[in-house]
């Protein structure tokens, strides 16, 4: 076993640029607590992996499916209420509300997708945006059970430390985002819902006239997606301790867009660059909001990524791997950018 896994990592790591990148950049993250002791340096990484998993699903569900989402926000208040109401009312602890919290939000996923089986590009998108303000209204209706505008405080740490904070939510988008890679990689041997979900992208009806259940797939994405924005939800609520409609808003979907948008979209590591890169900096440089970059973050963000479409469009961290990589034309095995031939086949890459 040990011997697989080392020459999976020598031939398959190793010489691909990328791979190799994000390697280091995940050991990078878990040493970063043994450099620096700031707490504020340790909430900020801890945002980012939580928003790192919310944006890697959004990328799952509307990246690899086409099924655009506007409400992506929807599953991660859900969970992040499912989780507050838990432990106010029946005063369960973390342990307990962050995996019922993230099936509610599955469960929601499922509800929402029924209605919008038969709905495509704008109308889908346009029926996903009116989810989250529909929950908006309930939360504001039923003030004395959720809080209202107040929303829910007081909730439990996840743990004790700073640090051990840090890790546990580290450890939760590491395992995540690498089940969220697999389930979505065309070209895995044991699971094929990444095929799948690029035929319904690339062409539904094609995919349909193939014998492909479309509809299962479609239901399947939104479940798959609901569960991690649902997680990172429940995440998000016991690091803050308070849960309050701001989970719910549309700009904290719009967000998600933006940086998988920066990143690159249908990668899954291009969301992960784009919640480092973009929430990262401004939020050291914003200063905890005190700074003009703190105030006015949505505005710069999406004047970064009007500037990348205009240059960029396919993504950062795509652009980045274009320039670093090269695919085998006959093999179709990742090079390094500098080989000329390929290490697989020999076949020539200029």
């Amino acid at each position: 076993m040990l011997r697989r896994l080392f020459r999976d990592f020598r031939f398959g790591v190793l010489p691909v640029p990328g791979r190799l990148i994000a390697i280091i950049f995940f050991v990078a993250l878990f040493i970063i607590p043994l450099i620096t002791g700031s707490r504020y340096y340790l909430f900020i990484i801890t945002i980012a992996n939580i928003l790192v998993i919310f944006a890697v699903s959004w990328d799952l569900l509307s990246g690899y499916t086409g099924l655009i989402n506007f409400g992506h926000a929807l599953f991660f208040g859900v969970g992040a209420y499912s989780v507050a109401l838990l432990n106010k009312y029946l005063g369960w602890q973390p342990w307990a509300t962050i995996p019922v919290g993230s099936l509610v939000a599955t469960g929601f996923g499922v509800l929402t997708c029924i209605p919008a089986l038969r709905l495509r590009g704008p109308y889908l998108s346009l029926l996903t945006l009116s989810f989250p303000l529909m929950l908006l209204g309930l939360v504001m209706t039923f003030k004395d059970v959720t809080g209202g505008e107040y929303g829910i405080s007081g909730l439990p740490y996840l743990a004790n430390t700073y640090t051990s904070r840090y890790y546990i939510v580290l450890l939760v988008m590491t395992v995540s985002v690498l089940i969220m890679w697999k389930l979505t990689d065309a070209g895995s041997k044991y699971i094929r819902t990444g095929l799948i979900f690029h035929a319904i992208r690339e062409d539904e009806i094609a995919a349909r006239a193939l014998g492909i259940n479309t509809i299962r797939y479609k239901i399947l994405a939104f479940a798959i997606g609901g569960f991690f924005a649902g997680l990172a939800g429940t995440l998000y609520a016991h690091i803050l301790l308070t849960v309050g409609v701001s989970t719910l808003l549309m700009t904290l979907s719009f967000q998600a867009i933006i940086f998988v948008i920066f990143g690159g979209v249908v990668s899954i590591y291009g969301a992960v660059v784009g919640v480092y890169t973009l929430y990262t900096l401004i939020q050291i440089l914003g200063v905890g909001g005190t700074t003009f970059v703190g105030r006015h973050q949505t505005i710069i963000m999406a004047v970064v990524v009007i500037l990348i479409l205009l240059f960029m469009p396919e993504g950062v961290a795509v652009w980045i791997r274009d320039k670093i990589e090269r695919e085998c034309p006959r093999c179709k095995l990742t090079n390094g950018a500098w080989r000329r031939e390929c290490r697989a086949c020999s076949a020539p890459l200029r």
